[in-house]
C-alpha cells in the first residue's frame, strides 16, 4: 500500500481526495452512486497516505458512523416520508420504482435529469396509490410524503460530504501551510 502512495504522491493524494469528494457530492444527487461512503475514502486517503494526516481516532469513528447511518437512513427515510403521511405499501413501491425510472432516465436524457429525479418518487408514490385504487388524497399525501423523504435523504446525505470535505481540507492545509 505504501508504493501506491508513493506513486501517488502529495499532489495525486489531494486530487484524488478532491476527486472522491466530488463524486460523493454527485452521489449525494444520484440515488445510484453511494456519495458519502466515495467521499470517506479521501479522508483514509490523507489518513494513511500523507505524512501529518493523521486523524483522531475520535474524528475517524464519527465520520464513519455517520457515513454509516445516512447510508442506512437514505434507504429507509423516503419509504418513511411516505407511509408517515398516509402512504400504503403501494405508494412505497411505486415510489421506488419511480426513483430508480428517474435514475435509469436521467442517464439517457439532458437537461431534465434533476428534475426527473426529484418527479420520479414523486409520481411512482401517486400512481403507485391510484394503481391501488386510493383517491387522489391519499395518492398526493403519499406522492408528497415519497418527495419530502428523498430530500430528506438527498439533504442527510450533502451535510455528511460537506463535514468530509471540512475535515480533508483541514488537515490537507495543516499539512501544506
Amino acid at each position: 500500500m505504501e508504493h501506491f502512495f508513493e506513486i501517488l504522491g502529495m499532489s495525486g493524494i489531494i486530487v484524488l481526495g478532491i476527486t472522491l469528494i466530488v463524486l460523493g457530492f454527485v452521489g449525494s444527487i444520484m440515488p445510484a452512486i453511494p456519495g458519502p461512503p466515495i467521499a470517506l475514502v479521501s479522508i483514509f486517503l490523507v489518513h494513511f497516505g500523507l505524512d501529518g494526516g493523521k486523524y483522531s481516532w475520535y474524528t475517524l469513528s464519527i465520520l464513519i458512523l455517520l457515513t454509516i447511518v445516512i447510508a442506512l437512513a437514505d434507504y429507509f427515510v423516503p419509504i418513511l416520508g411516505t407511509k408517515k403521511f398516509g402512504g400504503t405499501k403501494h405508494g412505497v413501491r411505486g415510489s421506488t420504482i419511480g426513483l430508480i425510472l428517474g435514475v435509469v432516465i436521467t442517464f439517457f436524457t439532458s437537461g431534465f435529469g434533476f428534475l426527473l429525479l426529484l418527479l420520479g418518487p414523486f409520481l411512482g408514490a401517486f400512481i403507485g396509490e391510484k394503481y391501488a385504487k386510493n383517491n387522489n388524497t391519499i395518492a398526493l399525501r403519499s406522492a408528497i410524503g415519497s418527495l419530502i423523504g428523498f430530500l430528506a435523504g438527498t439533504l442527510g446525505k450533502i451535510i455528511v460530504v460537506v463535514l468530509i470535505l471540512i475535515a480533508f481540507l483541514y488537515k490537507v492545509f495543516a499539512i501544506i501551510f
